[in-house]
């Protein structure tokens, strides 16, 4: 009998490895990796599963917001989101596209060095766009 194994699709691996990083960073609090769609594809662990998926739900809602909203102020759907950051008193949320179909999004306190933070996340973005893009390792057919 050959047995065939399925690739695993990438996007859909728990990629919380791409928020330690990040979470080390003073000031961080919270971070998760979305889909596009808002599934949690990776949380810091102290967020409960239930704020991790509002945020997420949320997250993309606020993507697409973005994108909308910089599309009609430009006049040019073509108009790439490069960034959310949303300020309130208790800190900071931002927001960058990871790839065609995932976000990065952390929320810091408002002790964090806005630039710092979003200088490592664009490090995270291109980390997890190589791992992402690696090709799974392939798995000969066995022979019978």
């Amino acid at each position: 009998m050959t047995v065939h194994k399925r690739p695993v699709n990438p996007l859909n691996r728990d990629m919380s490895w791409v928020l330690e990083p990040l979470l080390v960073l003073p000031g961080v609090v919270h971070a998760l990796v979305l889909s596009s769609d808002g599934m949690v594809q990776g949380a810091s662990p102290g967020l409960s599963r239930e704020a991790s998926e509002g945020a997420s739900a949320m997250m993309s809602a606020l993507q697409g917001a973005g994108r909308a909203v910089a599309a009609s102020f430009s006049g040019d759907e073509e108009t790439k989101l490069r960034q959310v950051v949303v300020e309130t008193d208790a800190g900071f949320v931002f927001a960058i596209p990871a790839g065609a179909h995932s976000v990065l999004a952390v929320f810091a306190n408002r002790s964090v060095a806005i630039g710092v933070v979003a200088h490592h996340m664009q490090i995270q973005v291109a980390t997890l766009g190589r791992k992402v893009m690696d090709p799974e390792p392939r798995v000969p057919d066995a022979q019978p």
